[in-house]
């Protein structure tokens, strides 16, 4: 079977916009071939480019409008072709904890990956680069509150904010937070500490 031959096999296995880099047919020949497969299934509408690097096989939505991949999974997508990681932006983090209530106009992901941005339609994904420490617990609820507590910073980060946090979390997802203190700042751990001595007090 040519290159050509096993991409457009592929391919026909993907489901319809769901977004893919040419990193998914690595082991199937050179990249230059990878290349020049996909430009040739893009010119023929087999597959749409949505982003440099970055296709999907197109998806009609409601009235034949033509519908895009959700952010979260081209952040996914962008990361994993390098080997990286993602989690939502700590603004969108403490939104989802009721620590704030604005909405993030434009999607923006920390990875720890290179910093790029993607057009989708009107919307454009970010994808911004953070230390590894901050995304320790990626990919989980504990996740979410890490990258919530680095968002809010030294002077609003308190004990109060690790007992919303405590309310919040599946019990599992709070202890692996707990233990997560070599990934954090001095200040944060502060606070931690504190809020684990008031519950023994209070327990």
């Amino acid at each position: 079977m040519t290159t050509s031959q096993a991409i457009r096999e592929r391919i026909a296995a993907q489901p319809a916009g769901e977004p893919f880099t040419p990193a998914l047919f690595a082991e199937l020949g050179s990249r230059a071939a990878i290349d020049q497969t996909l430009m040739r299934l893009t010119k023929a509408g087999h597959i749409e480019r949505i982003g440099h690097g970055l296709y999907s096989v197109p998806k009609a939505g409601r009235f034949g409008i033509k519908a895009m991949p959700a952010p979260e999974k081209v952040a996914q997508v962008l990361a994993a072709s390098e080997g990286a990681t993602i989690e939502v932006h700590g603004a969108e983090a403490a939104r989802r904890f009721g620590f704030s209530t604005q909405v993030p106009a434009q999607p923006v992901f920390y990875t720890t990956g290179s910093s790029r941005t993607v057009r989708l339609g009107k919307l454009v994904v970010r994808l911004q680069h953070v230390a590894p420490r901050k995304l320790a617990l990626a990919g989980r609820p504990a996740g979410q509150a890490l990258s919530a507590l680095w968002y809010l910073g030294r002077h609003q980060v308190t004990p109060a904010t690790f007992r919303r946090i405590a309310e919040k979390l599946p019990s599992l997802e709070f202890e692996a937070l707990c233990k997560a203190k070599a990934m954090m700042p001095a200040w944060m751990v502060a606070a931690l500490t504190s809020y684990e001595r008031n519950e023994v007090v209070h327990a």
